[in-house]
C-alpha cells in the first residue's frame, strides 16, 4: 500500500492498522515524493489517500493512477470520494472514521480491482486459476460446486501451488463475495499470539495489551476467513477453534462477551494432515471438520500442459504493474517445460518478474534463462531430430512415423520410470491424464515396457 499523508502522525497511524491487517505500507507526504511509474509500484495494491491534500493533488493522483492498463485503486475517505474530484479512478470509499472492519473490506475490495483488468466482465472470477488441462478442470468443477454453500473447504497441496487463490475463487463465487476475504498465515504467527489475532482481545488482558483489538473472525464478519497452513497451528489453538467451528461462537481474550462467527472458513496446508493425526501433532476431531469439502492443488510438474498460460497470465499480471512486457521464444518455453518446478507457480512468477526487469520490453531465449532452468535443455536436445535432407524422393507417411516414434518414447519412459505412468509422464513432460489416454489409443500397458 502506497500511502499519501501529509500529517506524519495520521501516516504512522494508517501504518500501524495496516501492519495489523498484515499489510506492507509506505508513505509520502505529498503526490510530488512519487515518481510514476516507479518499478518499486510492483508492490503496490493500491493508494490510501489522506484527507489533507487540495483538489490539484486529487485528481493529479487519480490521472496517474488510471495510466496503468488497469487503474492502481484509491482508498478514499468518504467526504473526497463524494466531491467528485477523482474522474474515472478505481475507488474504494473508507467511511470516517474507518475501523478495522472497513479497512479489511476495503483491502480485499482493492486487491479484486487492482487484479481486474477493463475488458473482463465482473461475473468472471478474478482469481480464477488459468490453464484447461484435465487437472486444472478438476479444481474448477469443484470450486464452482462448493461455493455457494457455506461449507468449510480444505486446499490442499504443495506450497506455491496457488492455494489461496483457489480460496479466493470459491470466496468470490460465493454469496459472501461482497463482504471480506481475509487471510491468516497461521504458520507465520507465533503461537503465543495467535489466538489474539483471531478472536481479538480486550484492554488490559495481558501486558502489552494498552487497547481493545478486534480479532480477524470479527474483520471477516459476513464473508470468508482463510486459515492457511492449518498444519503448522498449536495443539492448543486447535482446541479453541475446534469449539468456535462446533459453537460458532468466540470470546475476545481477556473478555466475557460472547461474540458470533458469522464466517465461511476455509483452510490450506501443505502437510499431510494424515500422517499429523498419526504423530499425534494434529488433532482428528478438527481435521473432519474442516475437511468437509477438499480440494488438492496439482503441481505445476503435474499440469506442464497449462505452462504457456499460466506463463501468460502471470506476464499479463505484471505488465499491469509495471507497464513492461516480455517475450518467451518457443524454445525458451520448452525448457522451461522440461524444467520439474519444485516451487510450483510462485516460483515461476518469481522468475518472470525477475526476467521482466533484466529484458525490459525484449525477447527472452533459452540463454536469457537463469542456468538452473537451462540444464533441462540438455533432456530436450537429447531428442533425435531428423537429419538433413533425410526426406526420400518418394516422400512417407509422417503420420505414421510420428505414430510410431511417440509409441517408442512411451515404451521407453515406462521402462525408465518402472511401469509407473506418473513418472513416465514427468519424462515426457505431459499430464498422467494425457499419457492414461495415449495409453489406452495405443492399446499399450505396463507389460508392454518388458
Amino acid at each position: 500500500m502506497l500511502i499519501i499523508e501529509p500529517s506524519a502522525a495520521r501516516a504512522l497511524e494508517w501504518q500501524a492498522a495496516l501492519h495489523f491487517l498484515d499489510c506492507e505500507s509506505e508513505a509520502v507526504g505529498q503526490v510530488e515524493d512519487v515518481d510514476w511509474p516507479l518499478p518499486e509500484a510492483l508492490r503496490w495494491t493500491a493508494v490510501l489517500i489522506g484527507d489533507g491534500l487540495s483538489n490539484a493533488e486529487l485528481r493529479a493522483i487519480a490521472g496517474r493512477s488510471t495510466a496503468y492498463s488497469t487503474p492502481l485503486p484509491l482508498l478514499v475517505p468518504e467526504p473526497l470520494a463524494d466531491a467528485g474530484r477523482l474522474g474515472d479512478a478505481a475507488l474504494v470509499r473508507l467511511p470516517c472514521p474507518a475501523r478495522y472492519r472497513d479497512l479489511a473490506k476495503a483491502l480485499s475490495e482493492a486487491e479484486t480491482l487492482a487484479a481486474r483488468p477493463h475488458d473482463v466482465p465482473p461475473l468472471l472470477s478474478t482469481f480464477r486459476p488459468s490453464g484447461s488441462s484435465a487437472a486444472i478442470r478438476g479444481v474448477h468443477r469443484l470450486v464452482e460446486q462448493v461455493a455457494p454453500y457455506d461449507t468449510n473447504v480444505l486446499v490442499l497441496g504443495e506450497s506455491g501451488t496457488g492455494k489461496e487463490m483457489v480460496a479466493r475463487h470459491v470466496h468470490e463465487l460465493s454469496p459472501r463475495s461482497a463482504k471480506p476475504f481475509v487471510p491468516v498465515n497461521c504458520g507465520a504467527i507465533p503461537a503465543d499470539l495467535l489466538e489474539s489475532e483471531l478472536f481479538g482481545h480486550e484492554r488490559g488482558a495481558f501486558t502489552g495489551a494498552i487497547s481493545t483489538r478486534v480479532g480477524r473472525f470479527e474483520l471477516a464478519a459476513g464473508g470468508t476467513l482463510f486459515l492457511d497452513e492449518i498444519g503448522d497451528m498449536s495443539l492448543h489453538m486447535q482446541v479453541k477453534l475446534l469449539r468456535v467451528l462446533q459453537e460458532r461462537t468466540f470470546e475476545r481474550v481477556g473478555g466475557s462477551r460472547t461474540h458470533r462467527a458469522d464466517v465461511r472458513i476455509i483452510a490450506a496446508t501443505h502437510r499431510n494432515l494424515e500422517a499429523a493425526i498419526a504423530a499425534g501433532t494434529f488433532r482428528e476431531d478438527l481435521y473432519y471438520r474442516l475437511n468437509v469439502f477438499p480440494i488438492q492443488m496439482p503441481r505445476v510438474a503435474d499440469r506442464i500442459d497449462d505452462l504457456p498460460a499460466l506463463t501468460e497470465q502471470l506476464l499479463v499480471r505484471i505488465e499491469r504493474l509495471t507497464g513492461t512486457r516480455i517475450e518467451l521464444s518457443g524454445r525458451a518455453l520448452e525448457a522451461l517445460a522440461a524444467y520439474d518446478w519444485p516451487g510450483n507457480v510462485r516460483e515461476l512468477a518469481n522468475l518472470l518478474e525477475r526476467l521482466v526487469i533484466l529484458h525490459r520490453g525484449g525477447r527472452v531465449d533459452v540463454a536469457d534463462l537463469p542456468e538452473r532452468y537451462r540444464r533441462s535443455t540438455a533432456s530436450v536436445a537429447r531428442l533425435p531430430q531428423p537429419p538433413a535432407g533425410a526426406l526420400p524422393d518418394a516422400g512417407f507417411d509422417l503420420k505414421d512415423h510420428l505414430t510410431q516414434l511417440e509409441q517408442r518414447f512411451i515404451r521407453e519412459a515406462l521402462a525408465r520410470a518402472d511401469g509407473t505412468i506418473a513418472g513416465a509422464a514427468r519424462l515426457l513432460g505431459m499430464q498422467r491424464t494425457t499419457l492414461v489416454e495415449k495409453l489406452k489409443k495405443y492399446r499399450l500397458a505396463a507389460a508392454d515396457v518388458a
